[in-house]
Parts: structure tokens; sequence; C-alpha cells
């Protein structure tokens, strides 16, 4: 039985170890770009061509069990007549180029898995042995946008209103793009109008940069009655003047006399919480790091880093005289040691 063999691969445009993530995205794209309705009458006929290709391909590579049974041909499907299909597939033999979408999903597709025809398709698509083509739903595409917080709001957490650009499906061409043979003069061809909207986010705690939250419902619009996509939040935190976010840990700085360094002493240290006293043992060397436990950033599933307070040797300016002699009589300690 010749079969025309199917690369899902190539008709998604994926590598063969593409991930789920890169598959649906690549569907997603594709099924857009040939949406038979989405396309100017001359145009339709192949779109639903494309369109069912597509969907044939999804409908592989999104099932691990299908994906599977597909990858186990390999690469040998490319030596035509001398390829040798595995036990179970046995009597049926392959060519690297052809369609056989005389309908629904391919011959390649019935052989492999079997009773395609007649199946509901992905995303809503009916195909038929008889190959009817029926009004289509499509999700619709996820956007993507940009929130900048302080590092303060990131620490705690914060809710924001919002005003995002999005595009909805034109009421007059119906996201066609045309008006009769001309384009639609609404949306420009476009087949989707402009629009803001006003979002009340909230900003979960701990969030940090390049965080993406997900607002479900929130993309584009579908098509044929389809669920809108998602939108996608990318954080992006303002620098702050005290403090610097490493991982889940804080880092700062604190800066003491030479005698409270090399005596020790309570200083007052800030942190996200506040101030707070902290215990500077004595001998503290420039570059020397405190540990503040769990007063870093908070940790998913429970728990919080820590903060890291760098010491800073700082000479108090001006000295007076008295200051100076003390500093000098040190320094002749510390000569008359090291003579020693």
């Amino acid at each position: 039985m010749p079969v025309h063999f199917q690369d899902y691969y190539e008709l998604l445009g994926l590598k063969r170890d593409a991930s789920e993530k890169e598959i649906k995205s690549a569907y997603r794209r594709l099924a857009r770009k040939w949406h038979p309705d989405l396309r100017p009458e001359d145009e339709k006929e192949e779109a639903a061509k494309q369109f069912k290709r597509v969907n044939e391909a999804y409908e592989v590579l999104k099932d691990p069990e299908k994906r599977a049974r597909y990858d186990r041909l390999g690469k040998d499907w490319e030596h035509g007549q001398d390829f040798q299909p595995p036990p179970d597939m046995e009597g049926f033999h392959f060519h690297d180029t052809g369609g056989d979408f005389e309908g629904g999903f391919s011959d390649f597709f019935e052989m492999l898995f079997g009773g395609g025809r007649g199946r509901t398709g992905t995303m809503g698509r009916d195909f038929h042995a008889a190959g009817g083509f029926q009004a289509a739903t499509v999700r619709g595409p996820d956007g993507e946008s940009e929130i900048e917080l302080t590092l303060e709001e990131a620490y705690r957490g914060t809710s924001r209103l919002l005003r995002v650009a999005s595009g909805s499906i034109c009421p007059d061409c119906g996201g066609l793009g045309r008006s009769g043979r001309d384009f639609c003069p609404r949306c420009g061809g476009t087949g989707e109008i402009a629009k803001e909207k006003t979002l009340e986010v909230t900003i979960p705690a701990g969030v940090k940069e390049g965080s993406r939250i997900r607002l479900k419902g929130q993309g584009g619009e579908g098509l044929g009655g389809g669920p809108p996509g998602d939108l996608y939040l990318k954080v992006r935190l303002l620098p702050h003047r005290h403090f610097h976010l490493k991982d889940r840990d804080i880092e700062s700085e604190v800066r003491l006399r030479p005698e409270q360094a090399a005596l020790g002493d309570r200083v007052t240290v800030l942190t996200l919480d506040g101030p707070v006293e902290v215990t500077v043992p004595p001998g503290s060397g420039c570059g020397r790091k405190l540990r503040l436990k769990g007063k870093g950033f908070p940790v998913p599933g429970g728990g919080r880093g820590h903060q890291y307070v760098q010491v800073l040797i700082d000479i108090p300016s001006p000295l007076s005289e008295e200051e100076r002699e003390l500093y000098r009589q040190l320094q002749e300690l510390r000569k008359g040691r090291e003579r020693k």
C-alpha cells in the first residue's frame, strides 16, 4: 500500500528535538497564518490544505505517544523504495513526497494511528472524508508587555493598575482584513483594531528580574469564537541606591570608622524590612561580609534568602588635631611592633 510520508517537523518548521513549548508556539503561529477565514477568496482553498497539514502535524507532535511512534520511523523514510518499516507496519510503502490530504487526516496519519478521518481535529476543526471544511476556532495570540518595579515592590508584592495595548478582531470585516475586493477601511487590512484596556494586576512577593507574570485571557482575541490568548508581563527591576539582588540574596554595604572595625561595635544596617542593629566583630577588615540570616528575597515554596553586608572602612574627614595625634601614636606603635 503506497503511502506518502509526512514530515511533521518540517511542516511546523521545527527540529526533531523541539520542546513542547516550541511545538505549541509554532502551531499557533502557522494556524493563524493559514486560517482560511483570514485569506482572500482566491486563496482559501490552498490555505485550507495548508491548515489541515499544520493541524495534522500538531495532532501528532503534541501527543507524547503519537510523537514517539512517529519518531520510530527515524530518517529511514528518506530511502524511499528501500525503506524497511517497523514490524508492526509491514505492508506499507513510503514515498518522501506527495500529499494525501484529500479531505481529513492523511493516509499516512491513518496508517500510523488509525481512524483519522471523521474525527475532530485540533482546536475544534472537523475534518471529514467528504472533504468538507467547517468553521474553525483558533485561540488568540499571546501578548507580552513590560512592568517596572522597585526592589521594595518586588520584595513585598503589590498591586498595580496598568493600561495595556491589545488588538481586537475588527467588527467590520470579522478579522478578514478585506471588504469586498478592497482592504477593510477600518482596520487597514490587518484584521485587528488597536485598543487600550486598564487591568488591575497583583504582583506576588519575590518576583525577580525577568520573571513573567501570566494574565490569563488578557491577550489577543481568538478567531471563530476561540478563546483569547494570555498576556505575559515581564518584570524589570529598577536600580536601588542601597541594595543589589543576587539570586535570592541581597547585597549591601556598611561603612565603619577604623576604631569600629578594629574594636568591634553595634551599628545600624538598612534592610528591606527597615533598619536593624548588627554586631560587628572585632578585627573586621575591609571586604568582610556580615550575614543577616533570612533578610533576603522570598524563596518559592517558603523561606527567604539572606542579606550580606560588606564592610567598608571610612576615614573621618576632616580630622581634628587631637585625632591626628592619636593616629600618629598608633602609627608609631605599629612601627615599633614591626621592628620587633
